[in-house]
C-alpha cells in the first residue's frame, strides 16, 4: 500500500498545547512537577517558509530512553533543557505545506516532540507508508525505532543463528517482543522474561519456547532451571538484577546485547551487576548500541520487517493511551512501571480514530 492521505481541517482554536521540561527529576518523574503543559498562539500556513510544512500530531511515541534525556549529563544527544519542548517521535498529518514534497493530508513521521502542532522543514519529515497487513501506528512500533532496534540488535550485534539459546529481558515490551520473534525466525531457542503472568502468556503465544515472570517469588530457581544449558545470547532491556542473573548463566564467549537498562533509569543510585567479572571468566562480548548507528540501513531493515509482517511471521501489540498531551506525563511514568505490552504511545488527537482498521 502506498502513502496514506486523508482530507483534513486545521484546528479552529486560537491556541495549541505543548509540554516542556519544568525541572529535572532526581529519581522518578514527578507528575505535575517534572513537566509543564503550555499554551501557545496558534500557527498556520502564513507562518511557513518555503520548504516547510505544518504537522498536526496524532500519536506520540513513549520510549524508555526518554528518562535519560532529562539528565544533565553527557550522552548520545544533548539533554532536554529546562523550559524546552520535550523531545519525542510522532505520527502526524500535514495540515499546511509550502513544500513540493508533501501535500495537505499526507501522514508523516518526525521528531516534533510533545506538541499538538509544529512547523518542520520538509527534509526532517518522512512520508508514512502502510505495508500489507500493516497499520498507521506501525511507524512508531514494528517499523519504527523500536522494531529497528530489535532488528539490528539481534541480527548484527548478537549475530543470532540457528541453534543459539537466546534470553531476552523486557521481552513483552516494544523492542523485546520483536527481538524474541526475530531470534525465533533465525532458528534460535528463546526464553523471554517479563513482569506479569499475562505478559508471560503473550510471549508464549508469540512463539517463545519459554517465558518467565521475574516478579515470581521462585524466579531465581526457575531461571536457573530454564538456563540449564547456559546462554548464548542475552538481549538486555532491563539491567540491574536481571543482568546479574544472566551473567551468572552465560556460556563461554556469550554475546550480550546491551540495548537498555530500564530498571535503573529512575534510580537515584543506579547499581550494576556485582558479578561483572563473569565477562572476563566467560570471555563474554558485551556491546552497547544505538539504532541511530544504522540509519543508512533503515530502508533494507524496514523492507524485511514489513515482509515478515505481510507473511504473518511476526506479530505486534500496542498500548495506546488516550487523553491527549495531558496524559503523556503519567503515561511515561507508567512506562517504567510496566503498564505496556508492546509499543506504548499516546493518542494526541482522536480525529480519524479507527483509521488503522480501514487501511
Amino acid at each position: 500500500m502506498g502513502p496514506v492521505k486523508r482530507k483534513t481541517n486545521i484546528m479552529a482554536q486560537s491556541t495549541y498545547s505543548s509540554v516542556v521540561l519544568a525541572q529535572r527529576p532526581k529519581a522518578n518523574i514527578v507528575p505535575g512537577e517534572t513537566f509543564k503543559l503550555k499554551q501557545n498562539p496558534m500557527i498556520s500556513e502564513s507562518d511557513l517558509k518555503d520548504g516547510q510544512v505544518l504537522v498536526e500530531t496524532l500519536y506520540l511515541s513513549l520510549d524508555p530512553a526518554m528518562r535519560g534525556w532529562l539528565n544533565d549529563t553527557r550522552s548520545y544527544m544533548p539533554p532536554v533543557q529546562i523550559g524546552e519542548l520535550m523531545r519525542g517521535i510522532v505520527i502526524g498529518k500535514i495540515v499546511a505545506s509550502k513544500s513540493s514534497s508533501f501535500s495537505v493530508g499526507d501522514y508523516v513521521t518526525c521528531t516534533s516532540g510533545w506538541t499538538e502542532l509544529s512547523i518542520q522543514d520538509a527534509k526532517a519529515v518522512t512520508l508514512l507508508e502502510v505495508p500489507p497487513n500493516g497499520r498507521v501506528t506501525d511507524a512508531l512500533g514494528l517499523l519504527g525505532g523500536t522494531g529497528l532496534t530489535a532488528y539490528f540488535g539481534m541480527t548484527d550485534i548478537a549475530k543470532v543463528k540457528a541453534g543459539d539459546f537466546v534470553v531476552v529481558s523486557g521481552a513483552a515490551g516494544a523492542t523485546g517482543s520483536v527481538a524474541c520473534q526475530i531470534a525465533k525466525l533465525k532458528g534460535a531457542t528463546v526464553l523471554g522474561l517479563a513482569g506479569s503472568e499475562d505478559k508471560v502468556k503473550w510471549l508464549k503465544e508469540l512463539g517463545c519456547d519459554e517465558a518467565l515472570n521475574y516478579k515470581d517469588p521462585q524466579f531465581k530457581e526457575k531461571f536457573k532451571a530454564a538456563t540449564k544449558d547456559l546462554i548464548d545470547v542475552f538481549f538486555d532491556n532491563v539491567g540491574g538484577e536481571i543482568l546479574e542473573a544472566a551473567l551468572s548463566r552465560a556460556k563461554p564467549h556469550a554475546r550480550f546485547v546491551m540495548c537498555g537498562a530500564i530498571s535503573q533509569y529512575n534510580s537515584a543510585q543506579p547499581v550494576g551487576p556485582k558479578n561483572i567479572s563473569m565477562v572476563i571468566a566467560m570471555r563474554i562480548r558485551m556491546q552497547g548500541f544505538l539504532v541511530f548507528d544504522y540509519i543508512k540501513e533503515y530502508p533494507a531493515a524496514r523492507k524485511e520487517l514489513a515482509q515478515w509482517l505481510a507473511e504473518g511471521k511476526i506479530q505486534r501489540k500496542e498500548t495506546i493511551i488516550k487523553g491527549g498531551l495531558k496524559a503523556a506525563e503519567q503515561a511515561l511514568v507508567d512506562l517504567y512501571n510496566g503498564i505496556n505490552t508492546g509499543k506504548l504511545m499516546v493518542e494526541v488527537k482522536a480525529e480519524d480514530a479507527g483509521i488503522e482498521s480501514r487501511l
